[in-house]
């Protein structure tokens, strides 16, 4: 790794017991820093998390960010889920302490190139196709960022022959300081992250700085379909490079393919890769058949766009499990495949009253008490070539953790649905 000593000797503290939290301290801890963890949640689960750090050295605060904790502190992590309204900037700000997040600290010390990923839907479809194909060709791929592995948690692994296919959202982009992706591909943008962002513009401005420090040598990948998008080329200091959706590939393959011929591979290996890609978890992911019935799991889709692409993608009657919390969607962008292909709509979590609102008029809308009431109010309905659609719209922080266990409880549901036949 590289600038190992930079961190060795510091006193620094990670805001955010997250998996990228516990990735960042640990790293920094092997590193030889003197690193203590603050977190706003004294939970089971930040508990359990805690007890994933490498050392008891590393001190915690748990259920409250202190200006005391951050005492004498040299640099400031902070997780993607700690927000600019988190005491822990205003602390930070009033001691002069530099705060930066966990993808900043693992491009510092990494030695291998890095391809990053952001957009508002498909980051992780493409982050991942681009790491197959990568590995495909006979070169080593980390995918990671975003996705679920953390980049503190694999940046010791890496070479500099390597490549690094990072997923990353606004939140951590938020808090780069010199991050340089070599290849920055923006995929597209839509209402998303509304709850955090004023508006559009705010939330470009996030996404954009993907490509703030980029320079000669780099690539910007932008897709001109993209209202948002097209003009971005003009105003990067890198090299923009158009993707564009092709006879045979949807944009997001598009993007693939563009971004690894950078590389040298060919488009021959790419559509390979694509044939034999069985898709991501909890992304559009066939969970089984029941009765004739058909369960599929889409909870990584957290905006209306996604929803609408899981829906375009049925041929069928479908019975759509949405809702959670609140992001500043547009759920009316599904409205006119709803009327023509949803049965039920059973809505669940926070925005169960904003998407009836929304979408009350043109489908038959149940409120449900949670996954479990769900699953089985649409078992109990549907009809053989039936499908069970969970495409929530929302993100899932209200009732769940991440959209991983929003996930696996509807696949637990459809499993205990034998138990009950």
């Amino acid at each position: 790794m590289k600038n190992r000593e930079f961190f060795k000797g510091k006193k620094i503290v990670v805001a955010g017991l997250a998996r990228s939290g516990v990735a960042c301290a640990n790293l920094l801890y092997r590193i030889g820093a003197r690193v203590r963890v603050t977190d706003a949640c004294d939970s089971l689960l930040t508990r359990t998390a805690a007890g994933g750090l490498f050392s008891p050295d590393i001190e915690v605060e748990l259920g409250r960010h202190t200006r005391e904790f951050l005492d004498g502190s040299e640099m400031v992590v902070v997780s993607p889920g700690v927000g600019p309204q988190s005491p822990v900037f205003g602390f930070a700000a009033l001691a002069g302490i530099p705060v930066i997040g966990e993808i900043e600290v693992a491009y510092m010390l990494c030695p291998a190139r890095v391809i990053a990923v952001t957009g508002s839907s498909g980051k992780t479809t493409v982050t991942t196709l681009i790491g197959e194909v990568i590995k495909a060709s006979g070169k080593k791929a980390f995918v990671c960022g975003n996705i679920g592995a953390p980049f503190c948690g694999e940046v010791e692994k890496m070479a500099a022959e390597d490549f690094v296919c990072l997923e990353v959202s606004s939140f951590q982009l938020e808090t780069i300081r010199d991050f340089r992706p070599w290849i920055a591909v923006i995929l597209n943008l839509n209402r998303n992250h509304l709850d955090r962002y004023p508006g559009m513009r705010e939330y470009l401005e996030a996404k954009k700085r993907i490509y703030l420090n980029q320079g000669d040598g780099d690539f910007l990948l932008l897709n001109p379909s993209d209202r948002y998008l097209r003009g971005l080329g003009k105003e990067a200091r890198a090299r923009a490079v158009y993707f564009r959706e092709e006879e045979g590939l949807n944009p997001n393959q598009s993007a693939v393919k563009t971004a690894v011929s950078l590389l040298g591979i060919t488009p021959d290996l790419c559509l390979k890769v694509f044939q034999d890609f069985r898709g991501i978890e909890h992304r559009f992911e066939f969970v089984g058949e029941k009765r004739g019935v058909k369960f599929i799991n889409d909870s990584k889709a957290t905006t209306a766009e996604s929803a609408l692409w899981a829906l375009n993608n049925i041929n069928g009657r479908v019975f759509l499990i949405a809702g959670g919390r609140h992001k500043g969607c547009d759920y009316s962008l599904i409205a006119k495949a709803a009327k023509r292909k949803v049965k039920k709509l059973l809505l669940i979590g926070e925005a169960k009253d904003k998407i009836r609102d929304c979408l009350g008029g043109c489908v038959t809308v149940e409120y449900a008490s949670g996954m479990p009431d769900a699953v089985q109010k649409a078992f109990r309905e549907a009809s053989a070539g039936d499908y069970v659609l969970l495409s929530p719209m929302c993100s899932s922080f209200d009732m769940f953790t991440n959209y991983e266990e929003r996930g696996r409880a509807f696949k637990a549901e459809f499993s205990a649905l034998g138990e009950r036949l």
